[in-house]
């Protein structure tokens, strides 16, 4: 429930999860857009606005490495943070204005836990989340409550169907002189 200025936008209500890396979370109708109905092009400008903004008016804390504390994306979401059997949808707006074709494992982790922390599900309750831009879909779940440095946090469980998207040959010849690798003093 972090309060953040955002050009453009104004006043907008942020909760900040990390599941791997940080995101901040909002629903998109708080920039008035719509994450199922909203053009990808109007929320990839939003959710990067918001990231801009947390970056300048927050400062974030890892409990075991500053090196993992800064803000990786923004998923806007439809709001639908309480448990219910039916999807949750949101689009995650990551690193240099990428969109992920998933619900984004990390950030799935991280929304479980807001929620979790928040009250809106229990453990094992498993909730289903849903891509805004290409439908696939992922589960979670919250399946233990743990401490991580001081701060509260929960055991996350995500799933999903993945696909392979191609292959790598990697060709090692002979001649090559630096085929075992070099070092740089």
């Amino acid at each position: 429930d972090l309060a953040i200025d955002v050009p453009g936008h104004g006043k907008v209500v942020v909760d900040i999860g990390y599941g791997g890396t940080f995101y901040a979370f909002l629903n998109a109708e708080q920039l008035g857009l719509d994450v199922c109905s909203s053009k990808t092009r109007d929320l990839v400008n939003a959710a990067s606005a918001v990231t801009e903004a947390v970056k300048k008016q927050f400062k974030l804390h890892h409990p075991e490495s500053e090196d993992l504390a800064f803000l990786y994306g923004t998923i806007l979401t439809d709001g639908k943070d309480a448990f219910s059997e039916e999807p949750t949808t949101n689009i995650c707006v990551f690193a240099d204005e990428q969109v992920d074709r998933s619900p984004t494992g990390s950030g799935v982790t991280a929304r479980i836990a807001l929620q979790y922390h928040k009250g809106l599900i229990q453990l094992n309750q498993t909730r289903t989340f849903r891509s805004s831009t290409t439908g696939s879909l992922f589960t979670g779940k919250a399946v233990q409550a743990t401490k991580f440095g001081d701060y509260n946090a929960v055991v996350v469980e995500v799933s999903g169907e993945a696909f392979y998207t191609g292959t790598a040959t990697f060709t090692v010849e002979e001649e090559d002189p630096l085929k075992h690798g070099f070092f740089f003093k």
